[in-house]
């Protein structure tokens, strides 16, 4: 591990989500200002909510910060997480209604169903809202755009962007996928795309045995279908929402942060999102037909250092994955990379200079890439590129 930082907030993160203990803890760093250095590392990765409740559940720990900072601490956790949470969740159920009106059916795809793994649902920060409608995507805009005319909006659903289209809802981002995936950017992607599609299917929804009435903002872990394959739906404030099989959602976050690590960025809020969904739906997961899949499209070098993460460093049970066969110095090398990326997300502002940054960032991150997919990287880039051309606002 690169610092005694990043040691410690490791250990803060695994008591906050339960899978360490107080009695384990031997920080190498006590006072305000390491804490507070590890809060600016846990906003970073979007974890500062979880960070606090390892923090409150170290009594002796909170007392070095003083009164004002844990306060304020506190209320942006209050702010930005539990407040949010609740908007978020009232959101979801409003659109949910809305296409329910209307014929159609929602699937609610990533952070809101991933929420309910967590020990406290609103302590996984919100984004935006992810959508799957089953295929009829291009007939719900259509909709919705009629909807915003009758009401008066000067709201357009923006069409400007690849595998799936956006639109503002009650102060949150909606993006309406019509691919789960960015299929212009290498030829494997098309490949991957109608797997996802079977996946989505919506032969596959089982409302008769798998309906369940949300509470507190938690779904069981169990599932009434072992091979993983069936959609359940749950009820949102009295609304009825999708979500993805336990097969879909492990391939699509798979695959997900496979992409953000080899593109620029994946936060450790994304590895714990992947380790909390495995702890509660293993059982569901057809994992011969998931380790098949990953072997093929060279994801298993990256899976086993995932996993491997979220056992050795996240304190998660062994049992929970097939197998954590791993190269100990890739894994720490990948793990060195999430917590501190040499290279941001963000890129500077101007075009000519986002543009080098981009590069350079393209380049530096070659290793990621190679870890990644099993295509040329120029191949790739060259497909990317002609990716934004054909979007420009995409650049």
């Amino acid at each position: 591990m690169a610092t005694n930082i990043h040691e410690d907030f490791l250990q803060l993160l695994r008591i906050g989500i339960g899978t360490g203990t107080v009695k384990g803890l031997q920080l190498t760093v006590i006072g305000s200002k390491s804490l507070m250095e590890i809060k600016d590392l846990a906003d970073a990765h979007g974890l500062s909510a979880v960070v606090l409740d390892g923090i409150e559940k170290t009594p002796k720990l909170g007392d070095t910060l003083p009164l004002e900072q844990k306060l304020e601490w506190i209320g942006e956790v209050l702010q930005n997480y539990e407040q949010r949470y609740s908007a978020y969740e009232k959101a979801i159920r409003d659109l949910a209604g809305f296409y329910n009106q209307h014929g159609f059916k929602m699937m609610v795809i990533k952070g809101y169903g991933l929420s309910w793994n967590y020990p406290k649902p609103s302590h996984r920060p919100c984004g935006d809202i992810d959508v799957w409608l089953f295929g009829q995507q291009r007939e719900a805009d259509a909709a919705l755009g009629s909807w915003f005319k009758v009401h008066g909006s000067n709201q357009k659903v923006d069409t400007s962007h690849h595998h799936h289209t956006v639109f503002e809802w009650e102060g949150f981002t909606v993006e309406n996928h019509y691919d789960f995936m960015n299929v212009h950017y290498g030829h494997r992607s098309k490949e991957l795309e109608k797997i996802f599609k079977e996946l989505g299917d919506a032969s596959h929804i089982n409302d008769n045995d798998n309906n369940q009435e949300l509470e507190n903002s938690r779904i069981s872990s169990t599932s009434k279908n072992a091979n993983g394959t069936k959609i359940p739906s749950v009820e949102v404030k009295g609304e009825n929402v999708y979500l993805p099989s336990a097969n879909l959602h492990a391939l699509f976050l798979l695959r997900h942060s496979l992409q953000d690590f080899a593109a620029a960025v994946l936060t450790l809020r994304q590895v714990l999102d992947w380790a909390l969904f495995v702890e509660k739906h293993t059982k569901e997961i057809d994992w011969v037909w998931l380790t098949g899949i990953i072997k093929e499209y060279k994801m298993t070098d990256f899976f086993n250092c995932l996993n491997a993460i979220c056992v050795g460093d996240l304190g998660f049970d062994v049992k929970i994955f097939p197998n954590v066969q791993f190269d100990p110095f890739l894994k720490e090398k990948v793990l060195d990379d999430i917590i501190s990326p040499a290279y941001k997300r963000q890129s500077p502002r101007g075009f000519l200079k986002g543009m080098i940054y981009k590069y350079r960032r393209w380049q530096g991150n070659a290793w990621k890439q190679e870890l990644c997919y099993n295509e040329s990287r120029w191949e790739m880039f060259w497909s990317g590129m002609w990716n934004h051309l054909l979007k420009p606002k995409t650049l």
